[in-house]
């Protein structure tokens, strides 16, 4: 166990251990990079904090604006990845090195203003280990919001964790639970479903939601779709319940279709109508076994993946004023 964990259930703090935590996933931001450290900055000017940006492979100036930060600002952790991992494996990078006791993860667009950590920091005061949040008033065109919101509806109904927004990223921890979602490092871990599975008492909140105003969303409608099936495959085994269900749902109508038939053919004898309804009920029933074989291959690849165990990230350098630590140690 951490020195920060053993000192949490001490009651006491590490020497000159940042109390709060924020990690922040950095991919081709280079324009909010100022603006959003500049706002950090004044909403936590009465915290220990220490402000975590984990660099994803940027293809910018995002590395070199990082880098001078880092060295303006001894609160300024940078962790530089050796290439594009991700987003939510980004975050996991930032979760293996922090040292604060409440942790805040916030995307770098700024959609989400940083004014809203304060409120993140006070549920966690208050008791909640994870707190999670609900965008109001979402700004963003319509049918990513219609994208976000079919996710968020199978979703829940397939892992049964409660949560109305999985999309946004404004969410606190404990250290606790962030040291179990390090320690588990599954090849396909979505942060807020695993931290609301490992959470004793969580909660949501509303936060408010801005336009974008530098760069583009990283998330087309088509990858929200696949993280949402990645989601639904990776924490449940609904889907395949579901094809089988299908399955022997339409086993028992094919037989009751080919009595019928057969009884048809007795009295009536051969007639060839009703062939092309035959070749739709046919191109259903392989539509239905082709989505079957695609989800058994999901799952096969899935299980294929965690047993290779190869890391989820890789850490080439740690940046910041009080020395950086060895990068072979913080690989996962």
């Amino acid at each position: 166990m951490s020195e920060v964990a053993l000192n949490e259930q001490s009651g006491l703090r590490p020497r000159g251990a940042p109390e709060v935590s924020i990690v922040i996933p950095v991919f081709n931001e280079q324009g909010t990079l100022h603006h959003l450290v500049g706002e950090i900055q004044r909403v936590l000017a009465h915290e220990r904090y220490e402000l975590v940006l984990v660099n994803d492979g940027s293809k910018d100036r995002s590395s070199d604006i990082l880098h001078e930060l880092a060295a303006e600002h001894p609160e300024i952790v940078v962790v530089e990845l050796s290439r594009n991992f991700g987003q939510h494996p980004a975050i996991i990078a930032g979760f293996s090195i922090v040292r604060g006791r409440w942790i805040v993860t916030l995307d770098a667009d700024l959609q989400n203003p940083p004014e809203e950590i304060p409120r993140i920091i006070d549920q966690l005061r208050a008791g909640h280990d994870v707190v999670g949040s609900i965008r109001e008033n979402r700004q963003d065109p319509w049918l990513r919001k219609q994208v976000s919101s079919l996710v968020n509806t199978v979703t829940t109904a397939s892992i049964g964790v409660g949560m109305r927004d999985y999309g946004c990223m404004l969410r606190g921890y404990s250290h606790h639970v962030v040291e179990e979602i390090v320690e588990l490092a599954e090849q396909a871990a979505f942060i807020p479903a695993l931290a609301m599975m490992l959470a004793a008492n969580p909660i949501e909140i509303e936060v408010r939601h801005y336009e974008r105003e530098e760069g583009s969303s990283k998330y087309s409608p088509l990858r929200l779709m696949r993280l949402g099936f990645d989601l639904i495959t990776g924490f449940s085994l609904l889907p395949i319940q579901m094809v089988s269900v299908a399955g022997l749902v339409i086993a028992i109508l094919g037989g009751a279709l080919s009595m019928l038939l057969f009884a048809r053919r007795i009295i009536l004898g051969p007639e060839s109508e009703g062939i092309f309804t035959l070749f739709a009920i046919l191109f259903a029933f392989m539509g239905v076994l082709l989505l079957a074989v695609g989800l058994v291959g999901e799952y096969v690849g899935r299980i294929y993946a965690e047993v290779r165990r190869r890391p989820i990230y890789r850490i080439r350098e740690v940046i910041s004023q009080s020395g950086s630590p060895d990068p072979s140690d913080e690989l996962r």
